[in-house]
């Protein structure tokens, strides 16, 4: 079944893609394989154990999903892929006591490749992970959008807090992290 679109519901970087067909469903797996890689570290920053991180990414994808259709552009769409990924991340075991939903959207409909790293760099993600794993979840939020070069402005939309508190909260983290980093060795 087709849904309608119209394009205030259709990302600009989506609908600038030229795309075979104009389903939102179509248009919906291509912004995941696009922006894949956001969904993964959130998945990775969240979940040290990867069965539960696969149910994490489907459980995210799941909302994002359900909000796309409503989704208007008066945001970046990573930002919201961001925003969504992080608030479900977070309220991912609240909810996990409840019965699993369904969705229409087909579960083999894509298939996401799990991306492989050098050794030496799976090594230093290793101690790095495990040093965000001891952050509160609100600093593994902002260390992860940190990482991924987003500027105070960006993370501060994402997370919901003003500019200068990432600042004072990213100042606190890289102490901490340094200080555990620098034990680990």
């Amino acid at each position: 079944m087709s849904l309608p679109v119209s394009p205030a519901t259709v990302p600009p970087d989506v609908a600038a893609q030229p795309l075979v067909e104009t389903d939102l469903e179509s248009q919906f797996v291509a912004l995941i394989r696009q922006h894949q890689g956001i969904l993964h570290k959130v998945c990775r920053v969240y979940q040290s154990d990867p069965d539960e991180r696969d149910d994490l990414l489907q459980e995210i994808t799941l909302q994002l999903w359900k909000s796309f259709a409503t989704f208007r552009g008066a945001a970046k769409v990573t930002t919201w892929m961001y925003r969504v990924a992080l608030n479900t991340a977070i309220t991912y075991y609240r909810r996990q006591a409840r019965a699993p939903q369904t969705s229409g959207l087909a579960h083999n409909l894509f298939n996401l490749p799990t991306e492989a790293p050098d050794p030496e760099k799976e090594e230093r993600l290793r101690l790095l992970y495990g040093a965000v794993e001891k952050l509160s979840k609100i600093e593994k939020a902002i260390v992860m959008l940190y990482l991924e070069d987003h500027t105070y402005e960006e993370v501060a939309a994402i997370v919901g807090i003003t500019q200068n508190y990432v600042r004072v909260k990213m100042s606190r983290i890289i102490t901490k992290l340094k200080k555990d980093l620098h034990a680990q060795r």
